[in-house]
C-alpha cells in the first residue's frame, strides 16, 4: 500500500489498546498510515489522547465531551477542554455532537454540551470533529449558525443517507468514512454515496478499535479494529469511486492538512 493514509479516527484511549497501543501505532506506520488524529471521547480521555498523541510521532488529538458523556459538562469541563486545546498535539475539537439514537445523555443535555463545544471552537479559531447518529436536522439545526465562526468541521464516521450526505457537503462539512462500506449489507447505502463526495471533501478512517471491516480476511483473533487496517478501507473507498488507492490517499491527505493544519 502506498505512503500517505492519515487515520482520521483512532481511539487510542480505548481499554482495548491498553496494553499495546505503542505495538498498534508502530504496526499502522509500517502498514502505510503516515499519521492518525486520536479521538478524545470525554474530558479524562482527551487528556489521555494529548498525552499518547505527545508520545508517538505524526499522532494528533481531539479534546472534547462525545454526546454520550454529555451529562457530565459543566463549567469546569467546559474550561478544562479550553485549556487543553491549547495544546500543540490537540487541533480539533471533539469528539462533539448528537446521538439521538442511544440517548445515553438526555437529549437537553446533549444540545447544551455541543453547542458549548462550537463556542470553544469558535473562540479558539479551531476545527470541529463531530458525531450525529439519528439526529440530522437538530445537528444541522445548532451547528449551522456556527459554521461562519469555524476554519472547518469533519462530520466523522458518517452512514447517513445522500440526502443526508449532501445537506452536510452544502454546509462545508468533511466527511469521514470508515469500514462502514465494508459491509455488504449494512453498508449498501453509504456505498452508493461515497462515489458522488467531492475529492476535497473526503476523509478516511478506522475508528479503531470499532468497526472492523466485515470483508478482512483473515479477521483477527481480537476482533478488534486497528489503524494498520486503513489501507483495506482505503481500497475498498477507492474501488467504488473508480480511482486508485494512491489518488484517494492524496486527496485525503491534502484535506487532512486543510482541515487540521498539521504537517506529516
Amino acid at each position: 500500500m502506498e505512503d500517505g493514509m492519515f487515520d482520521i479516527g483512532v481511539n487510542l484511549t480505548s481499554s482495548q489498546f491498553a496494553k499495546d497501543s505503542d505495538e498498534v501505532v508502530a504496526r499502522a506506520f509500517s502498514a502505510g498510515v503516515n499519521g492518525m488524529l486520536l479521538t478524545g471521547t470525554n474530558l479524562h480521555e482527551s487528556q489521555q489522547a494529548q498525552q499518547l498523541a505527545q508520545r508517538h510521532m505524526r499522532c494528533w488529538s481531539t479534546a472534547g465531551v462525545h454526546p454520550h458523556d454529555s451529562s457530565q459538562w459543566e463549567a469546569a469541563t467546559a474550561e478544562a477542554i479550553f485549556a487543553l486545546a491549547r495544546q500543540p498535539e490537540v487541533v480539533a475539537i471533539g469528539e462533539c455532537g448528537l446521538d439521538f439514537n442511544r440517548n445515553f445523555s438526555p437529549a437537553a443535555d446533549q444540545e447544551a454540551a455541543f453547542s458549548a463545544q462550537l463556542a470553544i471552537a469558535a473562540e479558539l479559531s479551531m476545527p470541529v470533529f463531530l458525531h450525529c447518529r439519528d439526529a440530522h436536522e437538530r445537528f444541522l439545526a445548532l451547528l449551522t449558525p456556527w459554521l461562519d465562526k469555524l476554519p472547518g468541521a469533519v462530520l466523522h464516521c458518517f452512514t447517513g443517507s445522500q440526502a443526508e450526505a449532501e445537506a452536510c457537503l452544502a454546509k462545508g462539512l468533511y466527511l469521514g468514512i470508515t469500514g462502514w462500506v465494508c459491509d455488504e449489507r449494512r453498508g449498501a447505502e453509504l456505498c452508493a454515496v461515497v462515489p458522488r463526495i467531492p475529492a476535497d471533501r473526503l476523509l478516511v478512517e478506522t475508528d479503531a478499535p470499532y468497526l472492523l471491516p466485515r470483508d478482512l480476511k483473515p479477521k483477527p483473533a481480537s476482533r478488534r479494529n486497528e489503524p494498520a487496517y486503513l489501507g483495506h478501507i482505503v481500497e475498498r473507498i477507492a474501488a467504488l469511486r473508480g480511482e486508485t488507492a494512491e489518488a484517494v490517499s492524496d486527496a485525503t491527505d491534502a484535506n487532512v492538512k486543510q482541515l487540521f493544519g498539521v504537517m506529516f
